[in-house]
């Protein structure tokens, strides 16, 4: 039997800015629709992801800025990095904690994110 994560929550505040963000860091825009009054569902997919975000209205009641642990893996920290700092991100330096170099950021709520470039084998 598979088991496949495809969709998880963030939840923000403003779904405009936070639709903004994350394609302006490359996410894809894949779905957004207000299938009611009161819901809006928001989906986006890093490229190359099968696992993608749902942002909205009246989808979620956790807290706006609640998530973390949030990680994404590339090719290269350093790249990605450059990348968000490019889009206007606030990220901190790429640390080598062992298992990996990471960059983390946040996104304008607060949900903290890790970008992971795996380790050399």
């Amino acid at each position: 039997m598979d088991i496949k994560l495809e969709l998880v929550m963030i939840p923000v505040t403003d779904v405009d800015r936070a639709k903004d963000f994350y394609t302006r860091i490359g996410f894809n825009a894949d779905h957004d629709a207000s299938p009611s009054d009161g819901i809006r569902f928001v989906q986006l997919t890093p490229p190359g992801s099968a696992c993608s975000i749902a942002i909205g209205t009246g989808i979620t009641d956790a807290a706006p800025g609640s998530v973390e642990g949030m990680q994404v893996v590339v090719d290269s920290a350093e790249e990605a990095r450059n990348h968000l700092i490019a889009a206007g991100v606030e990220v901190e330096p790429v640390v080598d904690l062992g298992w990996g170099k990471f960059v983390f950021f946040a996104d304008p709520d607060g949900n903290k994110w890790a970008v992971q470039e795996l380790p050399q084998r």
